[in-house]
């Protein structure tokens, strides 16, 4: 068998677990490092150390040749340190650098929000330029060139921009490709016009041609400029935001600009952390030769919430943000026709305040029928995923979305909207030939999501034919390997 070429590759990230996480962006940032490397490539990681980072616990040491770099921001002269660690993985140890500066990274618990004013950080776009601009100095000094630099989101999106303008006569830069992935383009990095002078890039950028949009700075189309290729994380979305001006939010020519050079990848799970027969944060664990012991889990779940346990009474089970685009403005105007059916509900989540107010409210009035724990808790979402019969997520619009293939691993039948990532995991239930193996609704209408819980909950009934659809489901490979596989595809495409 050939050998396959070992790639290089740089991966620049804002988050990754276990050291600090917002979101799905955390997740992809750790898996898919380590399962390329599994596949035999070299991988390095950049992120920012942020003051919530134990850097006694992760063994974060110095590295004498990335000690105090200096670097402009504006008139500012800024001085930073990149010190290193290990993501430690299944069977990959992969190489992680950490961006150290006190001022901007190190003083702050919390990654993009003030937690006192509930606002974002004023200056997002330094801190951010700081991170572009640390790959080019963390490359030089250690000599390490890598064939491609995959970054993610808009906090990442200045390196190309850095690359073909900035550091364009440098030979060490001339032949790194750069991939930048799109996890969710209502985040685009948006800030005043003056902020381009920050950033030291030619001053012919700084018109709504090129960097900015609307009379703003945005990082994120600056990127979509200057990328050699750009990816998101499942095919749907990337369709979604050629063709979809709401989801694009504004983007839609950029996108479509750059339509040959766009390429949709749905991310993968990571099967060490979510798989029921090997899952120590549930009250048993089953497979789909053992379903017995799914009952001990919705036992359980139905305890924790203070719910009258019955085994005939589906219950359904959602964790999330709660902001409209998840879907909760169609959940609301529907939720007392749901109240009324024959279901109990948990919810899992914390976001917008009229929607904590509205879920505070339905505890109360709707008791022994729905519960929430308004945050966030990492074994109550292996014990929802595990407990509940059903999940729902009935996104207006949803990039990969995991939790849709969390629920399908656990035997946990998926109630989504057809959108995104959602539309290419999970197919709807045909009674006729028995195929599909979750139940989707097409119109963002609360009526449609109605009929599609009440699909479900019909289905629920039959317990020959709802035990088939768990197996189904059961029996989908999610793991990142095939992701990974796919990324290194691209990686080539571009290095072609």
């Amino acid at each position: 068998m050939a050998q396959v070429k070992s790639l290089k590759i740089l991966f620049v990230t804002s988050e990754v677990v276990p050291f600090v996480k917002t979101g799905g962006l955390a997740d992809v940032s750790s898996a898919l490092p380590q399962k390329l490397q599994e596949l035999g490539h070299q991988v390095r990681i950049v992120v920012p150390k942020y003051g919530s980072i134990d850097e006694r616990k992760y063994k974060i040491h110095e590295v004498v040749r990335l000690k105090d770099l200096t670097t402009t921001i504006g008139k500012k002269e800024v001085v930073y340190s990149l010190r290193s660690s290990f993501l430690v993985g299944s069977k990959a140890r992969v190489q992680i650098y950490f961006l150290d500066n006190e001022e901007y990274f190190g003083s702050r618990n919390s990654l993009y929000y003030d937690p006192l004013k509930g606002t974002e950080y004023k200056d997002n776009d330094e801190r951010f330029i700081l991170l572009s601009k640390s790959v080019f100095e963390l490359i030089e000094k250690l000599g390490w060139v890598p064939d491609v630099i995959h970054l993610n989101d808009w906090q990442t999106a200045l390196v190309p921009a850095f690359q073909k303008t900035i550091y364009k006569d440098n030979e060490v830069f001339q032949n790194i490709k750069t991939l930048l992935t799109i996890h969710n383009i209502g985040q685009q990095g948006v800030f005043p016009k003056t902020s381009f002078t920050k950033t030291g890039l030619p001053e012919e950028f700084n018109n709504n041609k090129v960097a900015l949009f609307n009379d703003k700075f945005n990082f994120l189309r600056t990127g979509l400029k200057f990328a050699d290729k750009i990816s998101t994380v499942s095919e749907s979305y990337a369709n979604d935001i050629c063709n979809i001006p709401e989801i694009s939010l504004g983007l839609v020519k950029e996108i479509n600009s750059r339509k040959d050079d766009l390429y949709g990848i749905i991310n993968g799970i990571d099967t060490l952390i979510w798989n029921p027969e090997k899952d120590k944060k549930i009250a048993k664990k089953f497979s789909a030769a053992n379903l017995k012991n799914k009952m001990k889990n919705k036992e359980e779940l139905a305890d924790k919430f203070d719910l009258k346990f019955n085994a005939e009474t589906p219950i359904i089970g959602m964790i999330s943000r709660l902001e409209d685009n998840k879907g909760f403005d169609l959940f609301k105007q529907s939720f007392k026709q749901i109240m009324a059916l024959d279901v109990q509900l948990v919810l899992l989540g914390t976001g917008d305040k009229k929607y904590h107010k509205f879920f505070e409210d339905a505890e109360i009035k709707y008791v022994n029928k729905f519960a929430c724990y308004l945050g966030f808790d990492d074994v109550l979402a292996h014990l929802i995923e595990a407990g509940s019969d059903m999940f729902l997520m009935p996104s207006k619009y949803e990039p990969c979305g995991l939790n849709q293939m969390y629920s399908l691993a656990y035997g946990t039948i998926p109630i989504v909207r057809k959108t995104g990532g959602l539309a290419d995991t999970v197919e709807d239930y045909n009674d006729d030939n028995k195929k599909g193996n979750g139940f989707v609704f097409t119109n963002y209408e609360s009526k449609d999501l109605l009929f599609a819980i009440e699909r479900a909950i019909s289905l629920f009934q039959d317990k020959k034919a709802w035990e088939r659809l768990m197996k189904t489901g059961m029996k989908i490979n999610f793991s990142w390997l095939n992701s990974a596989k796919n990324y290194v595809n691209l990686y080539k495409n571009i290095l072609k």
